[in-house]
């Protein structure tokens, strides 16, 4: 038996309502559209994972998903000027990764993280 894939769902009211969160923050595609539930997808490859945790790190509330990007800069910087709720900002952390917490529409609170090298870490 093999985990093929693990899909995040979070609990929304109207789910169309964050649909430009996802599509304008991350780059996502919705691949599944049902109305009442959109699955949304990246066109990068990710090996399934699961974390569970008694706190989200630096006594952080543990948030609903964490999503890794490429430059969480520029997403901290558009999630900021898109008026959205930054929950926790943007750090690096001493086990290295770069990130901030956002809050989505639907109230989730949503972990962007970078992993970034001692070097990168060192000029932030």
């Amino acid at each position: 038996m093999a985990v093929k894939r693990i899909v995040a769902n979070i609990n929304a009211k109207d789910p169309q309502a964050l649909r430009s969160f996802y599509e304008a923050l991350f780059g996502l595609e919705v691949v599944m559209d049902h109305g009442w539930i959109l699955t949304f997808a990246s066109s990068e490859g990710a090996s399934p994972q699961l974390s569970v945790a008694s706190q989200g790190g630096s006594g952080t509330m543990v948030p609903q998903i964490s999503i890794e990007v490429d430059n969480v800069d520029q997403v901290y910087d558009l999630a900021t000027a898109a008026g959205h709720e930054i929950v926790y900002h943007i750090v690096d952390e001493p086990w290295g990764v770069r990130r901030f917490y956002v809050r989505d529409p639907s109230g989730a609170i949503i972990n962007v993280v970078q992993h970034i090298t001692k070097a990168a870490f060192s000029d932030h």
